[in-house]
């Protein structure tokens, strides 16, 4: 077996004689041991999950929070702060407890500039947010009917892998962008350029170069094989930012300033939770774009989450010789539950997020890691500007390392003789960077395999399920075309 993230990080010193058997009823509840695990580690797992997504308390608000529905309202920072962090907190732990898996989730990007700029400017807030519940039932829906594990089985081991670096990719990418260390180009409608490296083309302040000393951190206590590598780089790095606010002009660290806030506890505000109309939406826009709207929400919901899953599964060991999850169907259902509690919320559609790919490169395997990921998100409720401190030029370089672990561990199983699964896995792994979309790169992929599969003559080798959802994603792709957006 390749090696993997997992296998970067070795095991703490603990580990060869607690993980032999399970040592309490948490331990069995959670399999720690039996998944060649430990408590400590499990610890650091969610530490380091939570602080490489706790940006989402910041960045959802002022995605949602910046957009007008079609009466002109704008929704409340701070409540919107409090659905976040709330939804998240509950998902969370729900995955945990029901999937003992460790992915944590929370307000899908993506979706939730779907549901600010093209379902909201169409209908009131509480309709948007509608349209999120309707798209959550339909995913327990299609779960219950078995649909969804079907078309996860049906994906062949090639394009999985693809599927997992092509998020490794793109986590990265997440990282070098959020951190600064690459920007997009100003005028990048008149160049041929899109990304620059830093501020012109040159790293440039303070912020960028806690980043680069993260990376470096990180990476060097990766080869040194040191346990809680990405947790300690953080938590290091964040103290450095600190010291450097105060000692230095720092115009902008971006969304977050990392300095201790003068009150760090802060009262929640759930005055948004519970605001939903269901079937609102379909009055102002009609029932064939109220079904469109939809579908596009779910379509993203639905494939984000499929990727994460199969490529934080596929990190963590948690899938058996056949690449398939044991126990898959209960992750499948919470996450449906997800996107309808983020909209009953009204914090958008909530979903499985990558960077739950943190945890498990710092050992985490069960849901455990959920349950103190999940408990930070919950303390968050409370002490939002504690938890919103730590400066992403802390926290992305995890993303960057994790990004190249998932690479590292999966590139060597693509059979790249066969082009009828290279090509494919070439397209997903690329699109999903380039279009900075999982949804994207699935959908692309999934075309160019079952398209190619054709051209040779292996169409019988192609199952139906998946011509049905490359049907699907060619049909979404020619939406704006048909003129159904």
């Amino acid at each position: 077996m390749p090696t993997s993230a997992s296998a970067k990080v070795p095991p703490s010193p603990e580990s060869p004689e607690d993980r032999r058997l399970p040592q309490n009823g948490l331990d069995r509840y959670f399999k720690i041991s039996e998944r060649g695990s430990t408590l400590p580690r499990e610890i650091r797992g969610g530490f380091a999950t939570f602080f490489a997504m706790a940006y989402i308390i910041v960045l959802n608000p002022i995605i949602l929070g910046s957009a007008k529905d079609m009466y002109g309202n704008q929704l409340d920072n701070g409540q919107l702060v409090t659905a976040t962090a709330l939804t998240a907190a509950f998902t969370t732990l729900l995955m945990g407890v029901i999937g003992n898996v460790p992915i944590a989730l929370a307000a899908g990007l993506g979706v939730n500039s779907v549901v600010a700029l093209q379902l909201a400017p169409r209908m009131s807030w509480p309709d948007a947010m509608g349209m999120v519940v309707l798209a959550g039932f339909v995913v327990m829906l299609l779960v219950a009917t078995g649909l969804r594990e079907r078309v996860m089985n049906a994906v062949p081991h090639g394009l999985r892998k693809a599927i997992a670096i092509g998020i490794g990719l793109f986590i990265m990418l997440i990282g070098l962008v959020d951190s600064g260390f690459v920007t997009r180009m100003p005028d990048a409608a008149q160049t041929t350029v899109p990304l620059q490296l830093g501020t012109g083309g040159h790293l440039l302040g303070w912020p960028v170069l806690v980043f680069v000393l993260g990376v470096l951190l990180t990476l060097a206590l990766i080869v040194r094989r040191t346990p809680g590598a990405i947790l300690i780089s953080i938590v290091v790095m964040t103290v450095l930012a600190m010291v450097i606010n105060l000692i230095a002009d720092v115009p902008s660290w971006g969304l977050t300033t990392p300095e201790w806030p003068g009150n760090p506890v802060a009262a929640p505000d759930f005055g948004l939770v519970g605001e939903v109309s269901l079937f609102g939406g379909f009055e102002k826009v009609g029932i064939l774009t109220g079904v469109l709207f939809v579908f596009t929400v779910l379509l993203s919901c639905f494939f984000d989450a499929m990727g994460t899953i199969m490529a934080v599964s596929d990190e963590a060991k948690l899938t058996d010789g056949e690449g398939q999850m044991p126990g898959i169907n209960k992750v499948l259902f919470v996450d449906g539950i997800a996107v309808a509690t983020g909209g009953a919320s009204s914090a958008s559609a909530t979903t499985c997020f990558v960077e739950s790919t943190a945890g498990v490169g710092e050992g985490a395997r069960t849901g455990f890691a959920n349950i103190v990921s999940g408990a930070l998100f919950a303390l968050a409720l409370f002490l939002t500007p504690v938890a919103t401190m730590v400066p992403s030029q802390a926290a992305t370089p995890a993303l960057v390392a994790v990004g190249f672990l998932i690479l590292a561990g999966s590139i060597r199983e693509i059979d790249w003789s066969d082009f009828t699964i290279a090509i494919p896995a070439f397209v997903t792994m690329l699109m999903m960077p380039f279009t900075y979309s999982i949804t994207n790169g699935i959908g692309m992929g999934f075309i160019a395999f079952s398209v190619l599969r054709l051209a040779v003559g292996r169409g019988r080798e192609v199952p139906v399920t998946m011509y049905a959802v490359s049907a699907v994603f060619a049909f979404y792709y020619l939406m704006p075309a048909l003129g159904l957006t």
